[in-house]
């Protein structure tokens, strides 16, 4: 079952904290706070990856897009007013990153010199570590999901954001954030019932 180990009323503090404080170390940094710019950037990061991955879907392009958004947002720190929070401000920097990302691909399409590039990629994943398997079937059954809902659901259940700041991420109204939460949800009940039921069938 996907659930949080917090409390809802603990991740909301522990999130309404956060988003405080990486507000507060960005609007610092405007102003050459080095020590600043880095607790922006560490508080932050693992929140990108986790976006990022689950937009781009290819975990060799998660670092080097989590890097381009940082870059990005550094680059236009001198904008920021602090107007939403600043996570809600740089995960909108990184969907951007990972939308370019799939332009730029798109229009240069990488060739593969091995010939069975499936096997490879298989070979290359981790194997036996604690928790892998479960998050292969995560990433799985988020996968099965239309990109809106995967996103909506990504920000607002494992990323932690607000559904207003989704909203603002995503660039729709909160009442559309929350029906694609509503229907993600749905869907991943489906199917871990579906999967549920034909584990005994196989067996």
């Amino acid at each position: 079952m996907i659930a949080s180990a917090l409390p809802a009323c603990e991740k909301h503090d522990t999130a309404m904290s956060l988003d405080e404080s990486t507000t507060a170390w960005a609007l610092a940094a405007r102003s050459g706070d080095r020590a600043a710019v880095d607790r922006f950037v560490r508080a932050l990061h693992r929140d990108v990856q986790r976006f990022v991955a689950h937009l781009c879907g290819d975990p060799q392009a998660v670092d080097d897009l989590a890097q381009d958004t940082f870059l990005r947002a550094l680059g236009s720190l001198h904008r920021f007013e602090g107007r939403t929070s600043a996570r809600a401000w740089l995960l909108s920097i990184a969907r951007r990153a990972v939308v370019d990302s799939y332009r730029y691909t798109a229009a240069r399409p990488r060739l593969s010199d091995v010939p069975d590039w499936q096997r490879a990629v298989e070979n290359a994943q981790p194997q036996d570590l604690p928790g892998f398997d479960d998050g292969i079937a995560l990433l799985d059954l988020l996968a099965a999901l239309p990109r809106e809902r995967r996103e909506a659901f990504v920000l607002t259940q494992l990323v932690g954001l607000p559904y207003a700041e989704t909203a603002q991420v995503s660039d729709c109204p909160v009442g559309t954030v929350r029906s694609r939460v509503a229907r993600a949800r749905a869907t991943l009940m489906d199917l871990l019932n579906d999967a549920e039921e034909s584990v005994p069938q196989a067996a």
